[in-house]
C-alpha cells in the first residue's frame, strides 16, 4: 500500500483526534454551542465522527466489515476514555463516566453507519483501489 493511500485513510481520523484533544484542553470550549446543546448529544456526535473515520480507514485497508466496525468502536471508546482522563487535569473540566458512555454509543453508531451503506463508501470515501469486503 502506498504512503499516499495510507495518508488518505489515516490522516482524517488522526486530525480528528487532534481536534478532540484541542477542545478537551480548553476550560470552556465552544461556549455558544455547549450552552445550547445537551452535552451528551455533543459527545455522541463527536465520537460518531471519529468511529466513522476509523472504520473507513480499516475498510480501506481491506479489513472485513465486522472487524472494521469492532476495531473502530474499541479504538474510539479507548480514545474517549483517555480523553475523559485528560479532562480531569484541565481547569474547570471533570472526567465523567456518563460522557464516556455517550462517546461509546456515538462510536457504535458511527462505526455501524459506513458498512451499512454497502458498496457506496468504496467509491465515495475510500481510496480508489480499496475493497470494503
Amino acid at each position: 500500500m502506498s504512503t499516499i493511500k495510507r495518508l488518505h485513510l489515516w490522516l482524517p481520523p488522526l486530525l480528528y483526534m487532534a481536534l478532540i484533544f484541542h477542545f478537551s484542553s480548553q476550560s470552556n470550549p465552544l461556549p455558544e454551542l455547549t450552552s445550547r446543546v445537551w452535552d451528551k448529544a455533543l459527545h455522541t456526535l463527536e465520537y460518531f465522527g471519529l468511529a466513522l473515520l476509523v472504520c473507513r480507514a480499516f475498510l480501506g485497508h481491506g479489513v472485513a466489515r465486522a472487524k472494521s466496525m469492532m476495531a473502530a468502536v474499541v479504538i474510539a471508546s479507548l480514545y474517549a476514555m483517555s480523553d475523559e482522563w485528560h479532562q480531569s487535569f484541565v481547569p474547570m473540566r471533570t472526567s465523567d463516566v456518563l460522557d464516556w458512555m455517550a462517546d461509546t454509543v456515538g462510536s457504535m453508531l458511527g462505526a455501524g453507519l459506513l458498512p451499512a451503506l454497502g458498496d457506496w463508501p468504496k467509491r465515495a470515501l475510500l481510496a480508489p483501489d480499496a475493497d470494503p469486503e
